[in-house]
């Protein structure tokens, strides 16, 4: 990978980043971010071309990588293959050298209680939220390694064993619950290469497809914009010498130890006095 060691080299100049599920939404963003500062991004997606309801391809936010002032390398990718992950590794290597952190974003949800989930959905949330963040993490692994300063971020939450996370879709909980799992294990397994693991989720609900179409649109209002999680993403990845690792991160704690301490930019709607809380997070 390339090493810049300027002055004035930015904290992700010249880095490589994999992102999955970049096509959109806070995947989008994160990439944005660490291109504002020179990174190689790899946007890893299914969306090759547009999609009816949603934005985005990985091909257009490429083109936005590339105008941010980072380098951009679009792959068509299924994170339920292996062979598509360890042919995304391959090119990534193969274009930039080397790979220095991984964002497990790709993500399925299904909010329906037993009765109301198919086998085959549940396959589907385990295949994309679990077993993705396994598949990806033993292809880019040997990478990592060699990385100064290696990271994984998971976009998973804190678990929580209160009831109410669980009676209402713990289908989906449980896949969920699951990756973060991986993430205090991976951390543990992982920090003798340097390579810090930690999970990150929103504290309040994030305007994205997501939300719009799988909880309820009613809610964007009461969003925050995907811009909280790239900038909190933003801080993990260029924290030092494991000073995060094995933790199920908030982004506004991130953002507040970090020493912000202010949010109304982040609102979808300026004028609204309630935010809504994300899955698994109790605000009391």
């Amino acid at each position: 990978m390339t090493q810049d060691n300027s002055a004035t080299s930015k904290a992700l100049q010249g880095k490589t980043i994999i992102i999955t599920g970049g096509s959109r939404g806070i995947g989008r963003e994160i990439a944005l971010k660490a291109a504002a500062d020179g990174a190689n991004i790899v946007i890893a997606s299914k969306s090759d071309t547009p999609h009816d309801k949603l934005p985005g391809t990985i091909h257009s936010v490429a083109e936005e990588v590339e105008q941010a002032g980072g380098k951009a390398l679009a792959i068509k990718v299924d994170v339920r293959d292996e062979q598509s992950i360890y042919a995304m590794v391959e090119q990534t290597v193969g274009t930039f050298g080397g790979i220095d952190a991984l964002i497990n974003n790709a993500g399925a949800i299904h909010l329906r209680g037993i009765e109301e989930t198919p086998i085959k959905r549940f396959d589907l949330m385990h295949a994309i939220n679990e077993r993705a963040v396994l598949l990806c993490t033993q292809a880019v692994l040997p990478h990592l390694k060699k990385s100064e300063n290696g990271h994984i971020i998971s976009m998973s939450p804190p678990i929580s064993l209160k009831k109410h996370w669980l009676k209402p879709h713990i289908a989906y909980t449980v896949t969920k619950y699951g990756m973060s799992l991986l993430t205090m294990g991976l951390a543990e397994e992982l920090k003798e290469h340097n390579i810090a693991v930690n999970s990150l989720w929103p504290k309040t609900a994030i305007a994205t497809a997501a939300v719009e179409y799988a909880i309820d649109a009613k809610i964007l209002p009461m969003s925050r914009t995907p811009a909280i999680m790239a900038d909190a993403a933003y801080e993990i990845l260029t924290s030092k010498n494991l000073a995060m690792t094995g933790q199920t991160l908030i982004d506004e704690d991130v953002l507040r130890a970090g020493g912000q301490t202010e949010f109304d930019h982040y609102k979808v709607d300026p004028n609204c006095d309630r935010l809504f809380p994300d899955l698994f997070v109790d605000l009391d």
